[in-house]
């Protein structure tokens, strides 16, 4: 059971698979789905204290000489700052907890960095909205798996 909560658990940390693989790879071994909504929880709202912390630490050393980054920076803004602007951190939340590419734990994290949002209330507003993302997303699996299970018969 271990070995599945951490490859559960490895998946989440997956920079774009985050809770949508998270999810579904600790469903599909079998682990509960409350099992698999804690690890995935933790996993994804403790993932932002590292985040956070080096973006702090490295941004002026060395990524803001990468060009990639700085393109991805970029687009964090266009996409996420309208949620921030019109709804403050609670935007935050809102952007999070719709589970899409790219609206994960890293992306807010880098979001709340980037606009100079609270630490704090932004670690919240992640919690929230990743309890809230995590919900929608077992939900849609287990109808998805009993779904499949009744018309296989």
């Amino acid at each position: 059971m271990l070995e599945k909560i951490g490859i559960t658990a490895f998946t989440n940390l997956v920079p774009t698979t985050e809770q949508i693989g998270g999810i579904a790879v600790g469903l599909s071994l079998g682990l509960s789905p409350l099992t698999v909504f804690i690890v995935s929880l933790t996993v994804n709202c403790l993932l932002f204290f590292p985040v956070y912390l080096a973006l702090k630490i490295l941004y002026e050393n060395f990524l803001s000489r990468i060009n990639l980054f700085r393109k991805y920076l970029k687009h964090v803004r266009k996409r996420g700052k309208p949620y921030i602007d019109k709804y403050g951190v609670y935007g935050l939340t809102l952007f999070i907890a719709i589970p899409a590419p790219l609206t994960g734990t890293y992306t807010a994290t880098v979001l709340s960095w980037l606009l100079g949002l609270d630490w704090k209330r932004s670690f919240l507003a992640i919690l929230v909205g990743s309890s809230i993302g995590a919900f929608i997303l077992l939900a849609g699996y287990l109808g998805m798996f009993y779904f499949l299970s009744f018309i296989g018969g």
